[in-house]
C-alpha cells in the first residue's frame, strides 16, 4: 500500500505468535529492486498483530529500510486503519503502536484521518544530546561550503525531526544535507530532517529526509512536525495544507486539545501470498 506515495510491505500477522521477521527480510522487502514489491521497493516493511492493549484492535510494527524498528509512522498508520476498517465495515478504530494508541477515522472520500497526539517539544523528548531551546535550535551545523539554511525547529512525533525552513529547494542539496544532519551528535537518537518552503499562512510544501530511508514521496510525521514548528515559529495558521511529493495531507493542529490531525489518501496496489518464503 502507499499513503500519499510513501510505500509500505504490509504483512499481515494476526492470529499468530510465532512471525517473525530478520533484518535481511526487511532489507530485501525495501530494496528498490525487489521482485516482491513489484521492483519499486518500499519505504518501510509493516506487521499487523493482534493488539496489546483491550482498547485497541491491532498492532502495528514498524521496521525501516536498514532493518530497524520504529516507533511511528503516520501514513503506514492510515494504510493499516484503512485495512481494519475495510474489513470490519467501520469508520473508526484505535490502532497501537510503540509510540502510544491512535485514533482513526474513514470519511466518504476514502480518506483516513489519523490523531497523532500532542506534539513533544522538551529538549529531553525529542530527544537533543543537551538542552535548548527546541523553537529554533542555535546550533551551526557543519555544511561545508553549503548554503547555510538557518536554525531549524525540533520537533517529537512518536519520532524525532528536525525542520529547516527555506526559500527555494533549488537553493541546496537538501538530500545531501539529509545525509548529513540525520546523524549529527545534537540528535542521540538520529532524527528525520524536514525541508519546508511555506506557500501562504495555510499551506507548505515538504520533502523529508526521513532517518534509516533517505527521501520519500510523504512522510506523515514529518508532514505533522513540520505544521507544529511552522506554527511555532508564527509562518502559518494551525490549518494547513502540506504538498508533499507522492500528494497531499492536510494537518490540522487542535488548538483546544493540542492534538495533531493528519488527514490524507491510501492506496492498495496489490495483495499476494507468499508460500514457502519464510
Amino acid at each position: 500500500m502507499n499513503g500519499a506515495g510513501n510505500r509500505f510491505a504490509i504483512f499481515d500477522a494476526r492470529g499468530t505468535l510465532d512471525f517473525q521477521v530478520s533484518k535481511e527480510i526487511v532489507i530485501n522487502f525495501c530494496a528498490q529492486n525487489s521482485a516482491e514489491m513489484g521492483g519499486k521497493g518500499a519505504d518501510q516493511l509493516i506487521i499487523i498483530r493482534d493488539p496489546k492493549s483491550k482498547k485497541s484492535k491491532v498492532f502495528m510494527e514498524i521496521w525501516n529500510q536498514k532493518g530497524f524498528e520504529v516507533n511511528a509512522c503516520g501514513n503506514a498508520t492510515r494504510c493499516v486503519a484503512w485495512i481494519y476498517m475495510q474489513e470490519a465495515g467501520c469508520s473508526s478504530m484505535v490502532l497501537e503502536t510503540k509510540a502510544g494508541l491512535l485514533c482513526c477515522k474513514l470519511d466518504s472520500n476514502n480518506k483516513v484521518t489519523v490523531d497523532m497526539g500532542k506534539p513533544e517539544l522538551e529538549w529531553k523528548k525529542i530527544p537533543l544530546a543537551k538542552e535548548m531551546n527546541t523553537e529554533s535550535l542555535k546550533i551551526k551545523f557543519d555544511l561545508d561550503n553549503y548554503k547555510i539554511i538557518g536554525s531549524p525547529s525540533a520537533v517529537n512525533m512518536g519520532n524525532p525531526h528536525c525542520i529547516f525552513f527555506i526559500k527555494d529547494f533549488s537553493d541546496i542539496d537538501y538530500k545531501k544535507i539529509g545525509a548529513r544532519i540525520e546523524i549529527h551528535s545534537i540528535f542521540p537518537e538520529q532524527a528525520n530532517i524536514g525541508f519546508v518552503k511555506v506557500i501562504n499562512e495555510n499551506q507548505i510544501q515538504l520533502k523529508v529526509w526521513e532517518r534509516g530511508v533517505g527521501m520519500t514521496l510523504a512522510c506523515g510525521t514529518g508532514a505533522c512536525a513540520a505544521v507544529v514548528a511552522a506554527v511555532r515559529q508564527k509562518r502559518v495558521k494551525n490549518k494547513v495544507r502540506v504538498q508533499v511529493d507522492g500528494g497531499e495531507l492536510f494537518i490540522d493542529w487542535e488548538k483546544n486539545s493540542q492534538h495533531v490531525l493528519m488527514t490524507g489518501p491510501v492506496e492498495l496496489e496489490h495483495k499476494k501470498v507468499l508460500k514457502n518464503y519464510f
